[in-house]
């Protein structure tokens, strides 16, 4: 059983875009350029990350490089419990199948990483609004046609191809809940969940994707009791939220895990009721928010060190 001490907590490299400091893509810099990247989360006290791909797009590797990474991550002393992918829909119409094929290889490559979990959704591109926005979520953006039930059935069939894969070489799948997806709401997840039908498949509740949102939400204690009996992974942020229902106005703002709209204090002892044992991931944005995930981190472990792990 995991204790607060053993937890695995890691950083996500968000923050770093997909660039190094001069613009070259990440995917091409040198080594030397994720070392400076990566050895800022390490004096931040972390001893894991998740080097989601809109960091580095680890299933676009070459092998050698790829070798590279691995020597990199032993030098700054991080581990990588887990694997993200960020806006890479397998059933993006554009470009779906390059990210099946990429999500495949970042299967095949996790076991090497140490990683046991990989995490998909079906957020997409963001759209030129949102893009232009101060915070994205402000914007639309893409929206599953949820009634097209063709492209839902190759999503299921698309990620249980992945389960199938995945469980061959012993890692777990989780899948991110997001807007306007086919998983943008707990009952929507909760049946996706039961159509991929898989063993190694649960769920990502970062719900923190939705209390952010200046629209009705459900009630977020309840949110949280549909889907945390499926968590097997979690993306972890918080946001403060006002909603005027006279007025129609929302204001959210991303804040530090404590200090947010959702208790998380409850959240994670309700999640270790249902026997979560999953890999949390630190996530903020705006300001310093590598900074931010290093104070959430600790906030989680004390949470987990009350709740008597």
């Amino acid at each position: 059983m995991r204790t607060a001490q053993t937890w695995p907590i890691a950083a996500n490299m968000l923050s770093f875009g997909s660039r190094a400091a001069d613009g070259t893509p990440n995917l091409l810099a040198p080594a030397e350029s994720w070392v400076a990247q990566l050895a800022q989360v390490a004096d931040l006290g972390f001893t894991e990350v998740d080097p989601t791909d809109a960091w580095l797009s680890i299933g676009e590797l070459p092998e050698a490089r790829f070798a590279e990474l691995l020597v990199v991550l032993k030098e700054v002393g991080l581990t990588v419990p887990s694997v993200s992918t960020t806006r890479r829909s397998v059933v993006d119409v554009a470009r779906g199948d390059d990210y099946l094929r990429w999500g495949h290889a970042i299967v095949d490559r996790a076991p090497a990483l140490g990683a046991e979990v990989v995490n998909f959704g079906f957020m997409q591109a963001l759209t030129p609004a949102q893009e232009r926005a101060l915070w994205f979520w402000l914007a639309d953006g893409h929206h599953d046609d949820l009634y097209d039930n063709e492209t839902r059935d190759l999503a299921v069939r698309r990620i249980r191809e992945l389960a199938d894969h995945a469980a061959q070489v012993g890692v777990q799948i989780s899948l991110e809940m997001y807007e306007d997806t086919y998983i943008g709401t707990p009952d929507l997840a909760v049946q996706f969940l039961a159509d991929v039908d898989r063993e190694n498949v649960g769920l990502n509740p970062d719900l923190g994707n939705l209390v952010r949102l200046h629209r009705p939400v459900e009630d977020i204690p309840t949110m949280f009791e549909k889907v945390l009996p499926y968590t097997n992974f979690w993306h972890i942020k918080n946001y403060t939220r006002d909603e005027d229902p006279i007025a129609g106005t929302y204001a959210t703002f991303p804040t530090p895990l404590v200090q947010g709209v959702v208790n998380y204090r409850a959240v994670i002892r309700r999640a270790l009721d249902f026997g979560f044992e999953g890999v949390f991931v630190c996530e903020h944005y705006g300001s310093d928010s590598l900074g931010v995930a290093a104070i959430n981190r600790d906030y989680i472990r004390e949470v987990l060190r009350g709740a008597g792990r």
